[in-house]
């Protein structure tokens, strides 16, 4: 995932998982964060897991978003080439199944929500959705 502005703020954030962002209910999310330019006063950085679930459909489609947790990944000013490791245990979060679409009326769905705010309280953020599976027994 790239988060930027353009010729003021380059990031990436490497995930432990390719292309597929898919997690069990008791895995761990890995990655690291890397600052490639940096040109605005970040004043700190957080990541949330967020659950967007909507039921209904069409015009009646209601959409409900909560954040079930929100971490501090930084707290300063980064310098360009400077990287942060991410480990974040989803264990301790009452997660469910990803569920898209059921009878076209009720989808449940989980993001991994960067979010940036410089020194003027100005909010950037980046959003990534992942999928949640529960692990079959054997």
């Amino acid at each position: 995932m790239e988060v930027g502005i353009e010729d003021c703020l380059h990031i990436e954030f490497e995930y432990n998982k390719s292309k597929l962002l898919r997690y069990h209910l008791k895995d761990v999310i890995i990655g690291k964060i890397y600052f490639l330019l940096v040109r605005i006063k970040i004043k700190n950085m957080d990541l949330e897991i967020r659950r967007r679930e909507s039921t209904g459909s069409g015009a009646n489609t209601h959409v409900e978003t909560e954040t079930l947790a929100k971490f501090e990944l930084m707290d300063g000013a980064p310098v360009r080439g400077e990287s942060i490791p991410i480990r974040l245990f989803l264990s301790p979060y009452e997660l469910t199944p990803t569920y898209r679409n059921i009878n076209n009326k009720f989808s449940v769905k989980y993001y991994l929500n960067l979010v940036l705010v410089d020194e003027e309280d100005r909010r950037y953020f980046k959003q990534q959705e992942i999928a949640i599976y529960r692990q079959q027994d054997s």
